[in-house]
């Protein structure tokens, strides 16, 4: 499900930029090439598997080298290195679709809806915008510095989830799962982008966030916004891009995701209560800086559960497994494959007179 998920997203991807007589550009390109970019990512997380274990084993620095390349036969034959690359792949081709996509938003969709959000907004909680509320519960001092932190961690959040969830030992078919579901919050937040174009309180509104002090996020805020104006000034003459879209906050679907994701294949109750709480307080920070309306938030919740029930469909989390009976080593095997093994006959075998 995620290749297909990279595949239409690239193609969708690529149709926009035919149509416009535009590029299309590798968001993170100031990092070096794709092609060289990839494989590095996917080199760096397997060293981070591999090299403490070999160190490990290794009775002296001489003796590492041997330990590399044995722990790296054991723990990556190519049967599970092969679904790593995939899924790597998948992400990084869906992730690029998806800022591009983006980028053309202005121009294929110009037409906002920012002032129907904001009206939905002030509605919903009683005639005043739910940033104010936030600014008058929370102060504008200290809190701002916290969820700023809070916002910002999302950055490092995503491509660190993504390389745990892959590279560490496991059940493949968890890490399928997780990498699937973000790949579907790529996608599914890009076609809520053409839905509802909008550009989220903190540009519509500006004056209600002049009283907050300078951090990280209001730094980013307004290079974003420099670039959205470059990118409409001269779309062609530019490697910018422009990364301005309210609805819907895939900050909010994402981190749900891995928390919803968590909550059934981590046993950690400490990474599981962190994960929540990381959710909240970003929740709470799209609204507090303006990136997002409150409808925003609330299409978010919903694509993490779409995205997170799909790719639990499609990578086989919903198949009813076969009970396992218990043998004298402590293992368990499907109960047919045992009662053969007990018989000692071959699965295409007819059953004995006895």
């Amino acid at each position: 499900m995620a290749v297909a998920v990279a595949v239409v997203s690239g193609v969708v991807a690529v149709v926009c930029a035919l149509v416009l007589g535009q590029p299309l550009r590798d968001p993170d390109g100031f990092l070096g090439p794709t092609y060289v970019r990839l494989p590095l990512i996917a080199a760096m997380l397997l060293a981070a598997d591999i090299l403490p274990r070999a160190v490990r084993r290794a009775g002296s620095p001489r003796g590492i080298p041997a330990q590399i390349r044995d722990v790296a036969r054991e723990r990556w034959p190519w049967r599970r290195l092969r679904p790593v690359l995939i899924g790597l792949a998948a992400f990084y081709v869906t992730y690029v679709a998806y800022r591009n996509l983006k980028n053309y938003l202005p121009q294929l969709r110009p037409d906002l809806v920012d002032a129907e959000l904001a009206g939905t907004d002030r509605w919903i909680t009683g005639g005043v915008a739910p940033a104010e509320v936030l600014h008058a519960l929370l102060g504008t001092g200290a809190a701002a510095h916290v969820l700023s932190w809070v916002y910002l961690a999302f950055l490092v959040f995503v491509p660190a989830s993504l390389g745990l969830a892959l590279v560490l030992q496991g059940r493949a078919g968890h890490a399928s799962w997780y990498v699937t579901a973000l790949c579907l919050n790529w996608a599914l937040g890009t076609a809520s982008y053409y839905v509802l174009p909008s550009m989220g309180p903190i540009y519509a509104q500006p004056a209600l966030f002049w009283d907050l002090p300078e951090t990280g996020v209001s730094r980013l805020q307004d290079s974003l916004l420099t670039s959205r104006w470059i990118v409409l000034g001269d779309p062609d003459g530019t490697d910018r891009l422009n990364s301005i879209a309210a609805f819907a906050s895939l900050h909010t679907s994402i981190i749900l995701t891995a928390a919803l994701i968590a909550q059934f294949v981590v046993a950690s109750v400490a990474i599981r209560a962190a994960l929540w709480a990381f959710f909240a307080l970003t929740a709470l920070a799209t609204i507090y800086f303006g990136w997002h309306y409150l409808l925003d938030d609330v299409a978010g919740l919903a694509i993490a559960v779409v995205a997170v029930l799909l790719a639990a469909w499609g990578t086989g989390q919903f198949r009813r497994r076969r009970t396992p009976v218990p043998v004298p080593d402590g293992s368990a095997v499907p109960v047919a494959r045992e009662r053969r093994r007990r018989s000692g006959r071959r699965p295409e075998a007819a059953p004995s007179p006895s």
